[in-house]
This record gives structure tokens, sequence and C-alpha cells, in this order.
């Protein structure tokens, strides 16, 4: 997740790095009153968006990292072991089910992969969408035509 300022402020001071004296200096200028909160509140979670408008959620943290990283690396390696433990199988003719476990690990070492890329690397996105009323037009007679095979 990237850090904005409150954040990382936030855990400077916790590690100590910054006394809390000198956070209270850096966010002396910021003021929010009670309605200014209620406000922004109300207007990003309670207020209909319009048709068409792209919602963006940060609430997934980035894929930058360390652990995102290792996990894809620990999904190459291990899809790569199993891919080619199948391929080496299929040229020796080994038996039907080892073949079926490791064609079984590799999709599953891709699926898990592809969870964690869903869960913690993709954007949260959102377009929203509002259902038409569908609109019927009367029955022409004119317009139908009589096909005969």
């Amino acid at each position: 997740m990237k850090d904005d300022v409150v954040m990382k402020l936030l855990r400077d001071v916790s590690s100590g790095k910054v006394t809390v004296e000198e956070a209270r200096d850096a966010l002396e200028g910021v003021n929010l009153s009670e309605e200014n909160y209620t406000k922004a509140v109300d207007h990003g979670v309670f207020s209909m968006p319009k048709p068409g408008t792209i919602v963006r959620a940060s609430i997934s943290p980035s894929g930058d990292s360390w652990l995102i990283i290792l996990v894809g690396l620990w999904g190459i390696l291990w899809t790569l072991f199993w891919s080619g433990s199948l391929s080496y199988g299929l040229y020796n003719r080994w038996d039907q089910q080892i073949l079926a476990f490791n064609l079984g690990m590799t999709l599953l070492t891709l699926i898990i992969m592809g969870i964690v890329y869903l869960k913690y690397v993709m954007p949260d996105v959102v377009v929203v969408k509002h259902r038409r009323n569908k609109y019927i037009t009367k029955n022409d007679t004119e317009a139908w035509k009589k096909y005969e095979a």
C-alpha cells in the first residue's frame, strides 16, 4: 500500500525517528472541522455516483511488497518444476496417475498465483452502471416479412 504523508509520519513516530512534538508541529496547519469531516464522509459513502463513473478503492496493498514478490518467484519456480516434470514424464512415458498429479500441481500453483495477483496487485476499480428502462416498440405489422423455406 502506498504510504501517504500521515501514515509515514505515524510510522516514524511509532519507530521513534520523530518525536510526538515534531509530528504535531508538522500537522499544525491542518484544520478539519467536524462539519467538513461529516460532509466528506457523506459525499464519499452515501451519495449515488453518476452513471459511468469510475470508482477507485485503494484498500488492497500494491505489488511493491517483498512478500508479493517472493510469492511470485515461488510460484514461477514451482510452476516451472511441475510443468518440467510433466514434460519429462510425457517424454519418458510415465504412468498416467503421476502425469495427472504433475498437471494438477501446475494448475494449482498457477491458480494460487492468480488469486494472489488479483487480491494484492490488481487495483480495485469499479465502473458504476445503472439499469436503463426498457423501451419496447409497438408491433409493426408492415415490418414483418414472411419467409418460406
